[in-house]
C-alpha cells in the first residue's frame, strides 16, 4: 500500500471549516466573521444547549431546515457545549470586534448629525482605531468604511481557525451550513491547515492524478494513527477522464444550480461552481469527474453561498487560470470584497480580475462582458453582484443568476449596448426568497421591524418580471436555472419544492410562454447538455 500508486475515491468530499462551522464567503473578512460568530454561532449553540428538544422537534418538519436549529440528537449537547466554550475562549477577540462594531455604529447614529466627523475618531473604540474611517454620503448619512487589507493583516484574521474535514459520502442529505456546526467524528479526516495551503491542491489532484500512500502521507503530515482511515478514503482504480469538447461550436452544461461549464474548442469557462461529487444517488449528474483538466475562467456572479461556494472553489483552485468577480463597494460592512476573499483563502492576486458595470474581457474566440445585477440583496447597498454576457464562437450567452427585474428599463438599455439579441438566457426566479435577516441579520446592530423584514426578500423574478426580460432581450433558447431543487443542493439552500410552490408554478408559465411563442425553454434540473453551432 505505502508504494502502489492509488487515487482519492471521487466521493471524498473537502469540507472547508472555521471553528468547526462551515465556511463560506462571510466568515472570511475579519468584522462580517466577528459578527456571525456572536450573533450566529453563539446563538444557535446557546439556544441548543438550553433546549436542544426544541431543535429536533423543529427538524421534524421540513419547513425549518433552513432555520437557526442544530441537527444533532441530545447526545450531542456536551460537544456542542465545549464548542461553545472554546469559542468564547479562543475568539475572546472576535467577541470584542463585533461589540466593537455595534458601538461605533450607534455612536455615529447617536453623534453624527452632520457637522464634522473628526472629533468622532478619538471615540472610537480602541480596537477599532486605524481600521476604519467615518464618512457621509450626500445626504449626511454617516457610515463605516473598513480598511479590508489591513484587518486582514491583523489579529482579528486567525487561519489557526480554518480547517478542512475529509469524509466519505454515499447520499445527497447534509446538515444545513448555517446552523449545523461540524462535530469531530470517527468517520471524518480533520486537517488543521489554513485554506491556502498547498496540501488542499495536493489532495484535489489526487481525484486525477495517482501518488502513493507513503508520500501523500508524507505531504499531509498524518500520524500513524491515521493511517486505516486516511486509507480508506484512496482506490487503485483509474478514473475515468472526459475528452476536452474538440467541436467546431459551443457546448454547455449544466452542473445543476447556477454551475454552467461553457465551453468551445480553445476556451473553457465556469460559472458559479457548485458541483456534485460522484456516488450512486439514483439520479445521473455532471460531478466533478466530469470537468475538464484545466480551467481557463471560473466566473462568480455574487457573494451568496451557493454561488461562490469554497468547498468547489478550493477544489479547483489548482487547475484554474482566471477568476473574474465583481467589483466591491469598498469596506461596507455587508459587502466585503471578493477579491480580497478569494486572495485570502489562496488563490494568487495575479488570475483575479474584479470587473465593474459594461467592462469587458477579451477571450480566445470572444469576450466577456459584465451587466448589472439588480434585486436578490434585500435592498441592502451592495455592490458585488455581476450578470454575465459571454460571447464565444458568435454565440451570446447571458447568464442572469438571480437578477430580479424590480426596473425593466434597465434591459432595454442592456440590450441597446448589446445592440445584438442574445442566443441563450439563463435565469432564477426563486421568486419567494428568504427575509434580508436569514442572510444578513447578523450583520445588523438594530433589529429590524418584521414586516420590514418580510418586505425585503432576497428573491429572483416571478413570471411576469422575467417574461418581460424576455421580451426585451429576445434570446433565442431561455433556461430558468439557479432554483436550488437539485437534492444534493439542500444542506446549503435548505430548499424543497413542491408542484405548488410559487417559484415552481412561476416559471412553469414562463416556461410555457415562451414555448407557445416558438422559443426554446426549460426549467434546467439536476443535468442537461446544449450544443450551439
Amino acid at each position: 500500500m505505502e508504494t502502489r500508486k492509488i487515487y482519492l475515491k471521487q466521493n471524498i468530499v473537502l469540507e472547508p471549516l472555521i471553528n468547526n462551522w462551515y465556511a463560506w464567503s462571510y466568515l472570511i473578512p475579519p468584522v462580517t466573521a466577528a459578527m456571525y460568530v456572536v450573533n450566529s454561532h453563539l446563538k444557535i449553540m446557546r439556544s441548543f444547549i438550553a433546549a436542544p428538544q426544541v431543535h429536533i422537534s423543529a427538524l421534524d418538519n421540513p419547513q425549518m431546515i433552513g432555520g437557526p436549529f442544530i441537527n444533532y440528537n441530545t447526545s450531542k449537547v456536551d460537544k456542542v457545549k465545549a464548542l461553545m466554550e472554546k469559542t468564547i475562549q479562543e475568539q475572546a477577540q472576535m467577541l470584542e470586534l463585533a461589540e466593537a462594531i455595534k458601538t461605533l455604529d450607534k455612536m455615529l447614529a447617536n453623534e453624527a448629525t452632520g457637522y464634522s466627523l473628526e472629533p468622532i475618531y478619538q471615540n472610537i473604540p480602541e480596537i477599532l482605531k486605524g481600521y476604519v474611517e467615518l464618512v457621509y454620503d450626500l445626504n449626511n448619512n454617516p457610515s463605516i468604511r473598513f480598511i479590508e487589507g489591513l484587518l486582514y493583516k491583523s489579529q482579528y484574521y486567525n487561519q489557526s481557525m480554518q480547517s478542512i474535514s475529509l469524509s466519505l459520502i454515499n447520499q445527497d442529505e447534509r446538515h444545513f451550513v448555517f446552523s449545523t456546526p461540524r462535530l469531530e467524528d470517527d468517520s471524518c479526516l480533520r486537517l488543521n491547515v489554513p485554506f491556502s495551503s498547498e496540501i488542499i491542491d495536493e489532495l484535489s489532484k489526487l481525484k486525477n492524478f495517482s501518488d502513493s500512500f507513503g508520500s501523500i502521507k508524507e505531504k499531509l503530515c498524518l500520524k500513524g494513527q491515521d493511517d486505516k482511515l486516511l486509507a480508506s478514503f484512496f482506490t487503485e482504480e483509474v478514473p475515468q477522464k472526459f475528452p476536452k469538447y474538440d467541436g467546431n461550436g459551443v457546448r454547455i452544461r449544466y452542473f445543476g444550480h447556477a454551475c454552467i461549464l461553457i465551453e468551445s474548442k480553445d476556451t473553457c469557462i465556469l460559472c458559479d461552481p457548485v458541483i456534485s461529487y460522484k456516488y450512486d444517488s439514483g439520479i445521473n449528474r455532471y460531478t466533478y469527474a466530469d470537468l475538464p483538466e484545466s480551467i481557463d475562467y471560473i466566473l462568480i456572479t455574487h457573494n451568496h453561498q451557493d454561488h461562490c461556494l469554497f468547498e468547489t472553489l478550493l477544489q479547483l483552485r489548482y487547475k484554474t487560470k482566471n477568476v473574474i468577480v465583481p467589483k466591491n463597494n469598498c469596506g461596507v460592512l455587508a459587502d466585503p470584497s471578493l477579491k480580497l476573499i478569494l486572495q485570502n483563502i489562496g488563490f494568487k492576486k495575479e488570475i483575479i480580475t474584479e470587473v465593474d458595470d459594461l467592462e469587458t474581457i477579451d477571450i480566445e474566440g470572444g469576450i466577456i462582458t459584465s451587466l448589472p445585477f439588480l434585486g436578490e440583496h434585500g435592498d441592502i447597498n451592495i455592490k458585488s453582484k455581476n450578470a454575465y454576457v459571454i460571447k464565444l464562437k458568435e454565440k451570446s450567452i447571458l447568464i442572469g443568476a438571480d437578477s430580479n427585474n424590480i426596473e425593466p428599463k434597465i434591459y432595454e438599455h442592456i440590450h441597446n449596448f448589446l445592440e445584438n439579441d442574445i442566443d441563450i438566457l439563463f435565469l432564477g426566479m426563486e421568486c419567494d426568497g428568504g427575509p434580508l435577516t436569514w442572510l444578513y441579520g447578523s450583520l445588523l446592530t438594530n433589529p429590524l421591524v418584521r414586516k420590514m423584514d418580510q418586505s425585503r426578500r432576497l428573491n429572483g423574478s416571478n413570471y411576469e418580471k422575467a417574461i418581460d426580460i424576455v421580451n426585451r432581450l429576445n434570446p433565442k433558447d431561455v433556461y430558468v436555472y439557479a432554483m436550488g431543487q437539485e437534492p444534493w443542493l439542500t444542506y446549503i439552500t435548505s430548499i424543497r419544492y413542491t408542484e405548488e410552490s410559487r417559484p415552481i408554478i412561476e416559471s412553469n408559465k414562463l416556461v410555457n410562454e415562451c414555448i407557445m411563442r416558438g422559443i426554446r425553454a426549460e426549467r434546467l434540473f439536476v443535468q442537461k447538455e446544449i450544443i450551439l453551432t
